[in-house]
């Protein structure tokens, strides 16, 4: 195994209650993209999945620095 450290990278979005926030409206619908093993790779599903729901205006899709969670203290 490499001793590179994976730069885990979540992509997740759903309908949000309000557009000034992220409140999601309903929890149970959100959409679980996918884990990427570093962040160019998370951006490209992000952008992917944001242009196919680019006419929901209320849609919004995150991306979530895992390795950071995981390792506060080695922030990358």
């Amino acid at each position: 195994m490499s001793d590179d450290k994976q730069l885990l990278h979540l992509v997740f979005g759903g309908e949000l209650s309000d557009l000034q926030g992220v409140t999601f409206e309903d929890v149970n619908k959100l959409d679980v993209v996918g884990i990427y093993p570093d962040y160019a790779s998370a951006y490209n599903a992000w952008k992917d999945v944001s242009q196919k729901n680019v006419d929901s205006a209320r849609t919004r899709y995150f991306i979530v620095h895992l390795h950071k969670l995981l390792d506060p203290e080695n922030d990358h």
